[in-house]
């Protein structure tokens, strides 16, 4: 029975665990549920309070059950019976993903969604969560999955149709390689997904070594603060693949969003398929993967991938001072029309770094914009924020420059990227930037901290810089030098102190066996007014499960005397 509540209709799966709000014009009859669209068939209609719209509005108004294993269960019910009458154009094929993390996941759901015969999920860790077992995957035809652990059976990467790869695995490992010679045809799961994208979305996608998370997240604010319905995800967060699925819940030319800002990786450019972003961002290229991609060349050829598809009428946006990326966006044979970091047309900051200049080459529209509203902390926060406004304008989503500089003081960075923990009672401010993995993000970390001297942690699995065989942390000492002090913890921690003092650090070093020491210690060097912090310029893996971990211990550690 469906029955109408202020305007709207209310929607019910079969369980009757998820609600959706609909206004009446996106349904052809109020009077018989057969006439519904065949995108939502197997939906029940119930009658609620007036709600957001599910087609009209950004949010999606589902009601769900309390407890979270039923949460994670109707939500999976819900979205099963919504993409039933998706394009089915992997049917009579056999899809294997190999990788089962967040990426692989998703990619076997939407490889479900679209009709493949049969999915083999595959992961060489055997304490790896089957997929039978993953209340994730309750609602979905589990039948044709079949989740295989351990070291991989060689044969179901051969006999399959299509082979799906997470960004963590390799195309040199033996299995893989052997299938791919064999002919089988491999995409990242980025170019998976993007293969099923309604070509009415329009797509920025940003990479770079240091940087992309925050650049993806401020053009998605961007973006929403405006009205534009945008998908956000990529290597940030939600796999690509998951926002394809919830387009397959719509006609193809009336999808939930308009636009999808994605963060992209160099491991998902390896086998990107036909991905082609309307907007290309390449925001830097340091040192980092050397040990999978060999050289620096053939890493920023990988990251220059992004732009193989684009024409004329796209953007490729590349750092005007980078001669290493404009040779090889050249070499990459990409149409696209060029716009600059730090160049006109593109975006140009003054000295100041409160003001920034954005011209889109493609229509010449131009926005000026005053970044002294702007929250985030550190001076690299207003060039991420002036790439954020130019991925913006070249999308061409509608939005104006007043629209743009109305959002600037609503920006915020994503979690321990420059992220502003706490402020103590001394006044010293305390900043998470646990994100910093690498020498030249901690770089631009220390160099962003202006108008406060800073107690700054580095530590950690530190990597080798290519070339000299050194730690590469000679570099920090001209933004270290006007800071108050160092404390250096973890596994690296005393060879870093070595190469700080023998390049003639001026400020005390001290050591700490671990970031719990390392807080306790940052804490009596902070003079009131001070800044202490964590930007670690290593991996986290000697104490930590990954960088968010870390991230999440050093704010608990700095919020303990509040």
């Amino acid at each position: 029975m469906m029955v109408a509540s202020m305007g709207k209709w209310m929607l019910y799966t079969t369980e009757g665990a998820a609600a959706i709000s609909l206004h009446k014009h996106h349904l052809p009859s109020a009077s018989s549920s057969d006439s519904i669209n065949p995108m939502l068939a197997g939906l029940s209609f119930r009658t609620a309070m007036c709600s957001p719209c599910f087609m009209c509005e950004e949010k999606i108004c589902i009601q769900r059950r309390r407890g979270q294993r039923k949460r994670k269960k109707a939500a999976g019910a819900w979205q099963h019976s919504i993409v039933m009458e998706a394009s089915k154009d992997l049917s009579g094929k056999t899809v294997a993903v190999v990788g089962l993390g967040a990426s692989g996941r998703a990619a076997v759901k939407l490889a479900l969604a679209r009709g493949a015969d049969a999915v083999v999920a595959l992961d060489s860790n055997p304490s790896s969560l089957k997929l039978e077992q993953d209340p994730l995957f309750e609602g979905y035809d589990l039948s044709r999955v079949r989740t295989e652990l351990g070291p991989h059976q060689r044969d179901s990467l051969l006999n399959a149709s299509q082979l799906v790869l997470s960004p963590g695995i390799p195309l040199t490992q033996p299995d893989v390689a052997a299938a791919i010679q064999h002919g089988v045809p491999a995409l990242s799961e980025l170019g998976f997904a993007a293969a099923a994208l309604p070509k009415c979305v329009k797509v920025a996608a940003v990479t770079g070594t240091n940087g992309k998370s925050t650049v993806t997240t401020f053009a998605g604010q961007l973006l929403k603060h405006a009205g534009v319905r945008t998908f956000v995800g990529g290597n940030l967060g939600t796999p690509l693949s998951e926002g394809v699925l919830q387009c397959l819940a719509f006609p193809p030319n009336d999808p939930p969003f308009h636009a999808t800002v994605v963060e992209v990786s160099s491991y998902q450019m390896e086998l990107p398929g036909s991905f082609h972003p309307k907007v290309g961002v390449i925001l830097n290229l340091t040192p980092d993967h050397l040990e999978r991609h060999k050289t620096m060349e053939a890493y920023g050829m990988m990251k220059c991938r992004l732009f193989a598809h684009m024409d004329s009428s796209d953007v490729c946006i590349i750092p005007h001072s980078d001669a290493l990326l404009r040779k090889l966006a050249f070499k990459s044979g990409s149409q696209g029309t060029r716009a600059w970091l730090g160049g006109l047309p593109g975006v140009q900051l003054d000295k100041e770094v409160q003001r920034a200049i954005v011209v889109e080459p493609t229509s010449g529209r131009e926005a000026r914009l005053y970044l002294t509203g702007l929250q985030a902390v550190g001076t690299h926060n207003a060039h991420n924020a002036g790439t954020a406004a130019l991925i913006v304008l070249a999308l061409d989503m509608g939005v104006e420059a007043d629209d743009i500089q109305a959002a600037i003081p609503y920006l915020q960075p994503p979690p321990h990227r420059m992220e502003v923990v706490c402020s103590d009672d001394r006044g010293v401010l305390w900043v998470n930037d646990s994100k910093a993995t690498n020498v030249d993000a901690t770089y631009t970390g220390v160099k962003g901290v202006r108008g406060r001297k800073a107690v700054v942690l580095l530590g950690g699995l530190a990597k080798v810089w290519p070339g000299d065989g050194s730690l590469g942390f000679t570099r920090l000492v001209e933004v270290l030098q006007p800071h108050r002090a160092v404390v250096l913890f973890g596994a690296a921690g005393e060879s870093i102190e070595k190469e700080l003092q023998s390049a003639g650090v001026s400020i005390p070093c001290q050591r700490a066996a671990n970031l719990a020491d390392a807080v306790s210690l940052a804490r009596t060097l902070a003079q009131p007014g001070d800044t202490v912090l964590l930007s670690p310029a290593c991996a986290s893996f000697d104490e930590f499960q990954n960088f968010e971990h870390r991230g999440r211990v050093f704010a608990d550690l700095a919020k303990v005397t509040l």
